[in-house]
């Protein structure tokens, strides 16, 4: 299970800059095994030597074994960090894992019977968006996923429910 994606090096000395997909910063922060993966390659195992928090930043700086300049930290760029993925924290009831939504049916609440599309991605970019692509046209939409616009999530029925302001879905 992606838990966060390198976005940058960090200095000179190998540490690399990781926007978290997880709302538990202890999978950056404690030291211990995990997995990098490339676009389109295979997982392979690394250990996290240590993270921190980057002031003022949604972002985390890792230091990976085997990661001891600037060069390795740049080539890292664009992997994923992973986690197994039973290393799932629990949750309080109504609460939810945001990696759970990808793959979910779009609908309005106003016509609940008729799907608007797939929640395809979500992403950080401060606040969440979901990633939507649209069943008529296979056209792509960003949905920032807040309250007001996404209401009711209901994964066990395997949907989420929209109420757009005006022109949102025209964009």
């Amino acid at each position: 299970m992606a838990v966060g994606r390198f976005v940058a090096a960090q200095g000179m000395g190998g540490e690399v800059r990781l926007l978290p997909l997880s709302d538990f910063p202890e999978r950056f922060t404690r030291p211990g095994q995990r997995w990098l993966q490339a676009p389109k390659g295979e997982p392979r195992q690394v250990r996290l030597l240590a993270g921190r928090p980057l002031p003022g930043k949604n972002l985390f700086v890792l230091r990976l074994e085997g990661v001891s300049d600037r060069t390795a930290a740049e080539a890292l760029v664009d992997q994923h960090l992973l986690v197994p993925a039973n290393d799932r924290p629990s949750l309080e009831p109504g609460e939810f894992h945001l990696l759970d939504l990808v793959g979910l049916q779009v609908r309005l609440l106003e016509e609940p019977q008729a799907s608007l599309g797939t929640v395809t991605d979500l992403i950080h970019a401060g606040n969440d968006l979901l990633e939507v692509e649209l069943t008529a046209g296979g056209r792509r939409l960003l949905i920032p996923f807040v309250e007001a616009i996404v209401p009711e999530v209901n994964l066990a029925e395997g949907w989420i429910g929209l109420t757009p302001p005006p022109g949102l879905l025209d964009l």
